[in-house]
């Protein structure tokens, strides 16, 4: 019995890995769900957008509002409504950092830095952090929050 070899001209995963670091890519759709001129399907979002993306998701989740997982969620959002003191800031800085190393596997939180303008209720995040695949790479997702009433 004869085998057919079939020969694509790519080693392994290299066809579709827009990666450096590794042979597997994270990919999800884009939530703006923008046609691909080229596909006709909707466009997707890899590695780090993606990561930065799931990031920003867990830090705005507030707890209860994931169905069927009211445990998720780090209630940033509501500490605009409280007086910002050196307390409120490192619980939050935590919650966040619990929430993302609890839900969020793919990477490392290093820092987390809360800013606030108390005047106008207003509070910006920074989250740094190293993906696991490549711990050498830090990367940051800069979240502001502003209170609209």
């Amino acid at each position: 019995m004869a085998t057919t070899e079939y020969n694509t001209g790519f080693d392994d995963a290299q066809s579709v890995n827009n990666s450096p670091r590794d042979n597997f890519i994270y990919k999800d759709i884009s939530l703006y769900f923008t046609r691909n001129p080229v596909t006709s399907d909707v466009t997707i979002v890899t590695d780090i957008q993606d990561i930065k993306r799931a990031v920003r998701h867990i830090v705005l989740l507030n707890p209860g509002e994931k169905p069927f997982h009211p445990e998720i969620g780090t209630g940033v959002r509501a500490a605009l409504f409280q007086n910002f003191t050196a307390p409120i800031k490192a619980l939050l800085s935590s919650r966040i950092q619990e929430q993302l190393r609890k839900y969020e596997s793919r990477i490392e939180v290093t820092n987390v830095s809360i800013n606030d303008n108390l005047d106008n209720n207003e509070m910006s995040c920074k989250i740094e952090f190293n993906i696991r695949n490549a711990p050498q790479q830090t990367e940051e997702v800069d979240i502001f929050l502003q209170r609209i009433r």
